[in-house]
Parts: C-alpha cells; sequence; structure tokens
C-alpha cells in the first residue's frame, strides 16, 4: 500500500505487499523486501537494501553518502537484514572504497538517534541504544547490546555476545561475551545473564569465566595470559572465539578492572 503523498523513484525495486506512508522519499537504485513498513517521513536513498519484514520508524535516514571527506562518489550500498526495526531518526549511511558498503543484521533493534557510519558490518540480533553513535569501519558481532548514548569509535570491534554499558567512550576493541563500563571503559565481568537467555550452559559459561580471570586477573601480559588460556582450558568453540579475537585485535582491548580505573588513572 503506497500513500499518493509518498515520492517512490519509478526504478526502485518494492515488494507488492510493503507498507509505505506519506512524505516519505525512496530514491533509484532502493531494493525493499516483503512485509517491510516504512513509515512517514522517511529518507531512504540510492544503494539500501532492506530485507523482509522490516519496520523503518519516522526521520530515519538510510544509505546517505558517508560523512567522510575521502568518499570520491564510488557506487556503494547499504544493507538491512529481515526482521530488523529501525526508530526515530536513526541514520546509516553508505561504504566507502574499503568495503564498499555498510551492513545491519536480521533481527537487530536500532533505537532512536543511533548513527552507523560508513564500512560499518553489525552481526543479526544486535540492540544499539537510543543515541548510540557508531563511527567508520567499526564491526559488532551478533547479540551485543550497546547501551544508551555510548560513543564507539573506528576501527574499534565490538565482541559477540558483549555488553556495553550505557554512555561508555568505546576506544578500544571489547572482547566476545563481557561485560563492560566505567571510564575508562573497562572489564565488569562475563555477560553471564544474556548467555543463559540464549542457551549458554553453565559449562561453557564457567570456561568463559576462566578465560577472563586469566586474561584480565592474573597479572599476565596479554600474550602469555593467552598462552596459558590454550595450555590450560580444552579447545572448546568460545574459549577459541576469546583467544582469536584477543589475538587478532588491531586497535588492544579493554582492560580489565582495577582500583584506579574509576579515577581514570
Amino acid at each position: 500500500m503506497n500513500q499518493p503523498l509518498a515520492y517512490i523513484h519509478p526504478e526502485a525495486k518494492i515488494a507488492q505487499n510493503v507498507v509505505v506512508e506519506p512524505f516519505t522519499t525512496i530514491d533509484k537504485d532502493v531494493e525493499i523486501g516483503e512485509g517491510t513498513w516504512i513509515g512517514p517521513n522517511v529518507t531512504i536513498m540510492s544503494g539500501a537494501r532492506i530485507g523482509k519484514n522490516c519496520k523503518i520508524f519516522p526521520g530515519a535516514v538510510i544509505s546517505a553518502i558517508p560523512q567522510d571527506l575521502k568518499f570520491a562518489g564510488e557506487v556503494t550500498t547499504v544493507h538491512i537484514g529481515d526482521y530488523t526495526v529501525i526508530r526515530e531518526c536513526v541514520t546509516v549511511n553508505r561504504g566507502t572504497v574499503d568495503r564498499m558498503r555498510t551492513v545491519v543484521g536480521r533481527n537487530c533493534l536500532l533505537q532512536a538517534y543511533v548513527h552507523i557510519a560508513h564500512d560499518c558490518i553489525v552481526g543479526d540480533n544486535c540492540v544499539i541504544s537510543n543515541s548510540v553513535q557508531i563511527a567508520g569501519h567499526v564491526e559488532v558481532g551478533d547479540w551485543a547490546i550497546i547501551g544508551g548514548t555510548s560513543a564507539v569509535h573506528q576501527f574499534v570491534r565490538v565482541g559477540q555476545h558483549s555488553f556495553i554499558g550505557g554512555g561508555s567512550l568505546v576506544r578500544k576493541d571489547v572482547p566476545p561475551f563481557v561485560k563492560t563500563a566505567r571510564e575508562p571503559l573497562t572489564y565488569a565481568g562475563v555477560n553471564s545473564v544474556g548467555l543463559r537467555r540464549r542457551g549458554y550452559s553453565d559449562a561453557a559459561i564457567l570456561q568463559i569465566q576462566q578465560c577472563y580471570r586469566l586474561l584480565f586477573m592474573s597479572g599476565l601480559n596479554t600474550s602469555d595470559a593467552l598462552d596459558q588460556i590454550e595450555l590450560d582450558l580444552p579447545s572448546n568453540p568460545e574459549r577459541d572465539e576469546v583467544v582469536n579475537f584477543v589475538r587478532n585485535s588491531g586497535r588492544g582491548i579493554i582492560k580489565g578492572y582495577s582500583r584506579n580505573s574509576d579515577s581514570g588513572d
């Protein structure tokens, strides 16, 4: 059902049962899957690829060109996965020559005023809370939750099943399965509540906790701690995810909690 007060470019590819509310603009080179609802006053620009059964609320702007002075007009895209909800005034920018696309996965919730910059890759089942600002080239793993008004530095990686407390400044990589808080952002334990909700066994959670005790509480440097984890703990998907994530961190990971963390030292 397309309202007569909406503008839809004749070259846009929109499934038959998509609802487009009044005063929305949909540009050329846009694809929208079946069952999706596009609210009023939404702007969907060239390069958007929106999946099935999504909901996009008023004021959102999808696939605007990057806020990157190096952008030279290359043809890039934004991909939004099925069942994702994009709330009021969210902005998701196209990619640049770096990755050529920006991706938000399936079944995500982007709350009001979220910004997803160019070349970001957001996994499935993520919750990005109100007013979170994510800079370019960021990777967010599946099931991650980022608390409201947080700011994520460019090129940061956020691991799967992690939880970032509201108002955080995320300057370093956040490993998988952890909770983070304080300023500067530090390790605040394993996200055991979230993991249990998603079906992780007590044994799996215990081994994740053992990984982070060695990594953050043993007094070992990061390299030695990783070696000790591989020596002491049997290989399984969770242990290997922690080790591989930390070992391949380009920016370095957040630090463990210390008594000086709250003072910023």
